[in-house]
């Protein structure tokens, strides 16, 4: 059973999602098929992608109930001022009548940064999404929007890797209570790093295996994203092992090595 973190509406937001960033609409139904069979039950993709509608075509033929996927979709910026036809747009792609995340991708303009945030606040009033939230955003822009509206994000999508490590960050949004997803997190570490493939050999697993755990221990939301059956099955098991703490403080240094 996947772990899972409880979103403020308590929803449960499965730690290890798929992502699906620039998977083409072919490799993109596939992959998405592959890993629902798989047992992800997370999937992560954006009106930016441009394979919502393969992604929708994956859940409904992987036989699931729909309530058995967590569908996440982003807003772009460009799209802010007609953010509420955007997402009627994503719900008819994604063959869906409601979303369970959708995100502002990138920070909008100064002058829209709250309107954008209170149209994804009356989607959710309106029963479209379950949960709002943002991706690529500061705690200085998450607390604007707090500040103006009383209801802050439940999510930020942002970078993270064992490069990027920053306990500052992440304590930041915890204390406000939001949930962080981390991404590109194997594409913006060397795999070959004698720490990780020293600690993978403990192990018995892979150094993508460890990097993907290590964001669990932290819980930080994972979206590996492949196209490969084999590599989208590795990365989901995660469960068979355990990093000691020793292994956890190793990764975490390779942040100053970085």
């Amino acid at each position: 059973m996947t772990k899972t973190v409880n979103l403020p509406d308590g929803t449960a937001l499965p730690l290890i999602g798929f992502g699906t960033w620039q998977l083409q609409p072919e490799a993109a139904y596939e992959s998405v098929r592959a890993a629902l069979e798989i047992g992800y039950r997370h999937v992560d993709t954006a009106t930016l992608y441009q394979n919502e509608s393969d992604v929708g075509r994956a859940v409904k033929d992987s036989g699931l109930d729909r309530e058995q996927v967590f569908l996440t979709t982003k807003l772009r910026p460009q799209d802010a001022r007609r953010a509420r036809s955007t997402l009627e747009s994503s719900l008819r792609l994604l063959g869906t009548d409601y979303l369970d995340l959708w995100l502002i991708h990138w920070p909008t303009d100064q002058d829209e940064l709250v309107s954008t945030w209170q149209e994804l606040l009356s989607a959710k009033d309106a029963g479209l999404v379950r949960n709002v939230g943002v991706s690529n955003y500061s705690p200085e822009l998450i607390d604007l929007l707090t500040e103006a509206t009383g209801r802050q994000p439940a999510v930020n999508q942002i970078p993270w890797s064992p490069a990027q490590h920053d306990p500052a960050l992440l304590e930041e949004h915890r204390r406000r209570g939001v949930v962080v997803e981390g991404y590109s997190g194997l594409k913006n570490t060397d795999l070959n790093d004698p720490v990780l493939t020293g600690i993978a050999q403990r192990h018995g697993v892979t150094p993508a295996q460890v990097v993907l755990r290590w964001h669990l221990e932290h819980d930080i939301v994972i979206l590996p994203r492949s196209s490969r059956r084999e590599r989208v099955a590795t990365n989901f098991d995660l469960q068979g092992f355990d990093l000691t703490p020793e292994d956890v403080t190793a990764i975490d240094a390779l942040t100053q090595a970085g």
